[in-house]
């Protein structure tokens, strides 16, 4: 039998874990636009959206700036609309959910655990920043904590599954998968569970192969076939680590947010570049690429233009 394709997600431009510290990060809500539809030309299926304050990068979660960005991208592209409920660590639970409850998209992120994400080893490399906010982003972090309590993570659940919107679950730690299968026994959590494993920022779980073995085997126990099995690796780990879960058969995700490098000694000028590449090396492996119509059905997404009541009678 043909091995199921591969989703690969990109990343555009994240607010947690990466300041702009690169020229080629899209901030603007048409730079962030344009990022997003040529990543999905090259191969995504599905897009990971942030938005940032257009004249300094500062991380923001402003409705009008999600509505403009995906405006722009559902007119040129199919792809999937994946929202942050994450932001950042700076803000309210309510301003983190304001534009999926909004938007009302197919697909948004959901931390499964709050943590401690420290950024400060980042300053060694003597970044010349774009912007005069990010060394006391970076320097403040290992003070911070991630909040995702259960009360939170409840609220994301039932506030977002109104509207029909799945979840990306991300999972920083081991913990986090066993907090996925608390909701998930409570009935809150719906399967297919798409299972993003997070790795190689310092606060959660290393970006070793035995670690995404581990996370995997313990998901697989979890969730069986219900689950959708994803990674993503901060820094230079993405490239291996991506490819060396797309090899036990899981599904990537690239882009802006988890690196700024498309290999050591030289930045990504794109998304578009990280996600041909990945493209190119499953082709390699002799694997294949998922198209947003491929990954909804695997997903069991809504589609743009269901509503709720339709997605609960296809599921």
């Amino acid at each position: 039998m043909e091995p199921e394709k591969i989703i690969i997600s990109c990343a555009v431009t994240g607010s947690i874990h990466t300041p702009s510290m690169s020229p080629y990060l899209p901030v603007g809500p048409h730079e962030i636009a344009t990022s997003a539809i040529e990543a999905a030309r090259a191969g995504a299926a599905i897009v990971h959206l942030h938005v940032r304050r257009p004249e300094d990068g500062f991380p923001i979660q402003d409705v009008a700036l999600f509505e403009e960005v995906v405006a722009e991208i559902e007119a040129e592209t199919d792809v999937i609309i994946n929202l942050t409920t994450g932001g950042s660590v700076l803000m309210t639970l309510e301003e983190r959910l304001a534009p999926a409850l909004r938007l009302k998209p197919e697909l948004a992120s959901l931390n499964m655990g709050s943590i401690s994400i420290n950024l400060r080893p980042m300053l060694r490399r003597g970044t010349d920043f774009q912007h005069t906010w990010e060394h006391d982003y970076l320097e403040n972090s290992a003070g911070k904590v991630f909040k995702n309590t259960f009360s939170d993570i409840e609220t994301i659940l039932t506030r977002c599954s109104a509207n029909g919107t799945r979840f990306e679950y991300e999972c920083y730690d081991v913990g986090h998968l066993y907090n996925l299968g608390y909701f998930a026994e409570a009935g809150l959590a719906k399967p297919p569970f798409l299972v993003q494993g997070v790795f190689g920022l310092l606060g959660g779980i290393g970006a070793h192969p035995e670690d995404v073995m581990h996370m995997k085997r313990t998901a697989d126990r979890l969730f069986g076939s219900d689950l959708v099995w994803s990674v993503l690796a901060a820094g230079k780990n993405q490239t291996p680590i991506t490819m060396f879960s797309a090899l036990l058969g899981g599904h990537i995700r690239v882009g802006l947010e988890d690196s700024l490098w498309e290999r050591r000694g030289a930045l990504a000028t794109s998304n578009a570049l990280q996600v041909a590449n990945a493209s190119s090396r499953l082709a390699s492996l002799d694997l294949g690429v998922a198209t947003p119509r491929e990954a909804r059905a695997m997903l069991a997404l809504k589609g743009r233009s269901a509503e709720p009541a339709e997605v609960s009678n296809a599921l």
